[in-house]
């Protein structure tokens, strides 16, 4: 069985029907995952959730911000934004089905057959991958429980706090756990989350760095593949890191990868 990797959707169908074709996806024997943010800002995004969920079994998707933000806006009074193009799916007979399965997705996911992580922003580094999936559980816990996800999703967003504390408890720490799996870029020299600068490592100010520029001597060997990061063009300089998001939304190619022998088809 092949395993790929599909980089940011963001409600773009068309490019993403076009690279699983030249990828010769099959369903019925290949394996497709995402990094996650499968909606929004581009134009088809209830066709795309559509078709991702009638894969069945052989798609999955760890969830994106987008992603955490379309269930924002229909289980919480979180308006839509102005760019937002979730509004289809809000109002689509099916929303309840597609927002459910969309719900119980995971936020990070260890391949052990290829020893490879799929998250949608990356593994900071002062985590190791055993206690990111540890960590990534209580969100998902959180979310999957009918009695609590709401009022996480209600107050799930904000910046603070900046830095990881193994202490920190409640709403904070959930808070804190999905925005450095979630949104995290850049780090101060504190390792506080920099939540301002999207831009490429080369434009950004001297006290920044890529997440991916600190050492992690807990990777070792394993292999992690991340997007949400458009503007580093689907390239990271770091070995056995594989950025996908490649900015499709904006105009550019959308990337798909397959683990093991890492070759990269584009749409």
């Amino acid at each position: 069985m092949r395993i790929f990797a599909i980089g940011d959707i963001q409600g773009c169908y068309e490019p993403l029907r076009r690279v699983l074709d030249k990828a010769d996806f099959n369903p019925e024997k290949d394996k497709l995952w995402g990094v996650g943010d499968l909606v929004n800002r581009g134009p088809e995004s209830l066709k795309t959730l559509r078709f991702l969920k009638s894969l069945g079994n052989s798609f999955e998707t760890v969830l994106g911000n987008h992603d955490l933000h379309l269930l924002a806006s229909a289980y919480t009074n979180k308006p839509l934004k102005k760019k937002d193009t979730l509004k289809e799916i809000l109002e689509a007979p099916d929303r309840d089905e597609l927002l459910e399965w969309l719900r119980f997705q995971p936020l990070i996911k260890f391949l052990g057959q290829h020893a490879t992580l799929i998250v949608h922003a990356g593994l900071p580094p002062f985590w190791n991958i055993n206690q990111a999936c540890a960590y990534a559980m209580e969100v998902e816990t959180t979310l999957k429980d009918e009695m609590l996800f709401q009022k996480f999703l209600n107050q799930m967003y904000g910046e603070n706090p900046a830095k990881w504390n193994d202490n920190l408890k409640g709403m904070e720490r959930l808070r804190a756990i999905t925005n450095i799996l979630t949104r995290m870029r850049y780090m101060n020299q504190k390792m506080e989350l920099d939540f301002k600068y999207k831009c490429a490592p080369d434009e950004a100010p001297a006290n920044l760095s890529p997440w991916f520029k600190w050492p992690n001597q807990l990777l070792k060997n394993q292999h992690i593949v991340f997007g949400h990061w458009a503007t580093l063009s689907s390239v990271c300089p770091v070995k056995n890191l594989h950025a996908i998001d490649s900015g499709c939304v904006w105009g550019n190619h959308m990337t798909l990868i397959e683990l093991g022998t890492w070759k990269r088809l584009y749409s």
